[in-house]
């Protein structure tokens, strides 16, 4: 199946012989129809791949997963930079990925993974190279596995690729999403702010640029952490109802930080998955994507009279390099 168009696929599966009986038939059409076969996928995976596919190994490309999977909005924005760039060379490429989601103390991590999948549905469309993803079912609760169903338009089984039968595409997946309530900040925290008005800013930033600082951030990942925080909390000042209250605490090795406005604005479900235009024909945006991208995780909440949004930033991703 190629009629030179994107594809998403998800490759879910519970055995090392199932993903092998699964993909090693896609990679080998798949070897002789790409300029690049470009595999980011675990050391586990690569290992029993390479012993199945024998010679075929060798015109793979393998990637460096921790080049691609950094905080999640990097994850999905080195992969579109590396297809934007392929495509615009003229190349048609084959991307197998295998998501790194475990990060220790952030159990939303996979859901919050999960709505760029769907994202990347319309986002990745141009660049008319397939994408698969594997999903090992033995590292993953079965909701994340139906999630990853319903976020890839096909699935690749030892039988072909076929449509997702749960297949949601981008707005409906991302309406659709009920995360869990947000558990109440911890009792104390490490800085309890209320802004009144954008001079507030100011001191806002110094603050959490020693915070991070203090807690062994480098120099490049304290100002990501300033930087998403302040944008977060300007949008509240701006478009939600002041005081913006910011509450800042830290916990083995993450840092976390929550703004409340009480403007109680309902944000839509796909603010700041896109890029902001370059052209300024579409104003606004730019606050929720810069935190997207800057932070590992962002959850919003909005309630009447509430909208909270709260950025978390572990430190292990937070300092990978972008690719």
């Amino acid at each position: 199946m190629d009629d030179g168009s994107f594809r998403h696929a998800a490759v879910v599966a519970g055995s090392d012989d199932e993903l092998v009986a699964a993909l090693l038939p896609e990679l080998r059409r798949s070897a002789g129809r790409y300029d690049e076969v470009l595999m980011v996928v675990s050391d586990h995976s690569r290992a029993v791949l390479t012993a199945a596919a024998g010679t075929l190994a060798d015109g793979l490309t393998w990637g460096d997963p921790g080049a691609f999977y950094q905080r999640l909005g990097f994850a999905y924005e080195s992969f579109r930079r590396y297809l934007a760039g392929q495509h615009e060379a003229g190349r048609r490429v084959h991307v197998v990925a295998q998501p790194d989601l475990t990060v220790d103390g952030l159990p939303g991590r996979s859901a919050a993974y999960l709505a760029y999948e769907a994202v990347c549905n319309d986002v990745y469309a141009p660049y008319a190279c397939p994408v698969t993803c594997i999903w090992d079912s033995r590292n993953y609760p079965q909701a994340v596995i139906d999630g990853a169903r319903a976020a890839h338009g096909h699935v690749v089984t030892a039988d072909g690729v076929r449509p997702s039968a749960q297949y949601l595409a981008p707005e409906r997946y991302l309406s659709a999403r009920r995360d869990p309530p947000l558990p109440a900040p911890p009792a104390p925290v490490d800085h309890d702010l209320l802004l009144d008005g954008v001079a507030a800013l100011g001191p806002l930033r110094s603050l959490l640029g020693k915070w991070a600082a203090g807690h062994g951030f480098g120099a490049a990942a304290a100002e990501d952490v300033v930087v998403a925080v302040v944008e977060i909390a300007t949008n509240g000042l701006r478009h939600g109802l002041p005081p913006v209250r910011v509450r800042a605490w830290h916990e083995a090795g993450m840092l976390t930080v929550q703004c409340d406005d009480a403007g109680g604005r309902r944000i839509p479900p796909d603010a700041g998955y896109h890029r902001p235009r370059l052209d300024g024909l579409t104003p606004g945006g730019r606050g929720l994507w810069l935190a997207r991208q800057l932070a590992d995780v962002v959850v919003i909440e909005s309630a009447p009279g509430r909208t909270t949004v709260r950025l978390s930033f572990p430190y292990e991703p937070m300092h990978r390099t972008l690719n």
